[in-house]
């Protein structure tokens, strides 16, 4: 699963000792989580202010959004959260605040695909982690 070290957020397979991902996001990772809707979607904000979100389907090395959602310079976002349901996200940071921000048409496909379903989204996130493992010896 996903987890945060530091500054890099990594994913890992329990059968393999090191991280099939790491992201460099450039500053202490506050949260990542899983989006509910997609094997291969998930967010994290850093303590910067910024919120950034991936789809391994679509680019495995790079977020396809990040921005920046605090008005204070020292405002470190602490929580994320995917809505259960709706194109949504909320984050949470030091200071008490909690907002909402929608995702943006091409985050929001998945949740519009016919073919859904969890046997699916557990394929496409076998197929990718098949990319990028090492081949096993014979």
């Amino acid at each position: 699963g996903v987890q945060s070290s530091g500054i890099n957020a990594e994913y890992g397979d329990h059968n393999y000792n090191e991280p099939m991902f790491t992201f460099d996001l450039g500053c202490s990772v506050g949260d990542v989580v899983w989006s509910p809707y997609s094997a291969t979607v998930f967010g994290a904000v850093t303590d910067d202010g910024n919120v950034f979100i991936f789809d391994l389907a679509q680019e495995k090395y790079e977020p396809i959004c990040q921005q920046s959602v605090v008005q204070k310079k020292k405002t470190k976002v602490t929580h994320l959260a995917f809505n259960q349901h709706y194109p949504m996200i909320a984050v949470g940071d030091d200071r008490g605040n909690a907002m909402t921000l929608k995702l943006s048409p091409n985050l929001r496909k998945c949740l519009k695909e016919k073919n859904y379903s969890k046997e699916n989204e557990i394929a496409k996130m076998e197929k990718l982690l098949e990319l990028v493992r090492e081949p096993t010896a014979k």
